[in-house]
């Protein structure tokens, strides 16, 4: 027998001197110890710093094709926290239509701890408040996106875009007043973190995704039935792109004046393009349930 055919000489690369032996000598014992030791703890360790996000998701589905008949779906997605990243859209400091202005301070308020605690548990945070980018042109946050090596995306997977369930034709403004571009900057309310990245531009966003290895994003903001879906780093164009949107449906509001059709509270005309989103789009979360699933990724 060649005395190097022992097991624990073929696992660890170790020759024993001794063919006679039934079992290994003490010093290999004590190394299979420590090592089986070693990648336990190993494993635990990966395990730790890979923690999901075990996140309730609705989404709609047409069971009987062409029926009309739309039912709500409740899943549990499991989102790795390296490969997840948090965009808020358009959260001005102001807005043209005093109701809008007044609903994103509010949301804010709201949105604010989730933000804090998400970067807390290391999700990666967007701030895309379109056409600001002069105002943060020297921050930190802006240009260490501005270094990322633009990567062309896919083509669009040409998903079917039916039209809204409401009439924001007229700009949906529910306090009067007619447009003009009254943002200069994000609500300071939104405070922006070290490692918090800046932009309102869908290629250089999806670059960004890319580079990092991040597979989901977690959509926030206003205006759900406007800038949410049809902004180019929103959810309509990542959507087509393949990368996986959740849209936090109560941290979004809507431009949509009661007085339209179909006529319904203002609530109700966003609750409607939320439950859009889940039929033709993606899944959504709320808050709570978001805050649930971040207290307990450790």
């Amino acid at each position: 027998m060649d005395r190097f055919a022992h097991p624990v000489n073929l696992l660890l690369g170790t020759d024993c001197g001794c063919i006679r032996q039934r079992g290994p000598p003490r010093g290999i014992m004590v190394r299979m110890r420590f090592w089986r030791r070693y990648l336990v703890a190993l494993a635990l360790a990966g395990t730790a710093f890979a923690a999901d996000l075990r996140l309730p998701v609705r989404s709609r589905v047409e069971a009987f094709k062409g029926s009309g008949v739309w039912q709500e779906v409740k899943l549990d997605a499991s989102l790795p926290i390296p490969q997840t990243a948090i965009l808020i859209c358009d959260m001005w400091d102001k807005h043209w239509c005093s109701g809008a202005s007044r609903r994103v301070e509010a949301l804010a308020r709201r949105m604010a701890p989730v933000i804090d605690q998400a970067r807390a548990r290391g999700i990666q945070i967007i701030h895309a408040p379109s056409e600001t980018m002069e105002f943060y042109k020297d921050w930190p946050q802006r240009q260490s996106i501005l270094r990322i090596a633009k990567i062309a995306p896919p083509a669009p997977l040409g998903l079917t875009d039916p039209p809204l369930p409401i009439d924001d034709s007229d700009g949906g403004c529910d306090t009067g007043g007619s447009f003009y571009k009254a943002w200069t900057r994000e609500t300071a309310a939104l405070p922006t973190g070290a490692a918090d990245v800046i932009s309102d531009d869908g290629t250089q966003v999806y670059s960004f995704l890319q580079e990092r290895g991040i597979r989901n994003l977690l959509v926030m903001g206003v205006h759900v039935n406007m800038c949410v879906l049809n902004r180019s780093f929103a959810i309509k164009q990542m959507t087509n792109w393949g990368i996986r949107c959740v849209l936090v449906r109560d941290l979004t509001d809507s431009m949509y004046n009661p007085k339209d059709r179909p006529y319904v509270s203002h609530d109700l005309g966003t609750e409607l393009v939320v439950e859009h989103i889940e039929r033709y789009w993606c899944p959504s979360t709320a808050s709570i349930d978001l805050m649930k699933a971040l207290a307990d990724a450790h």
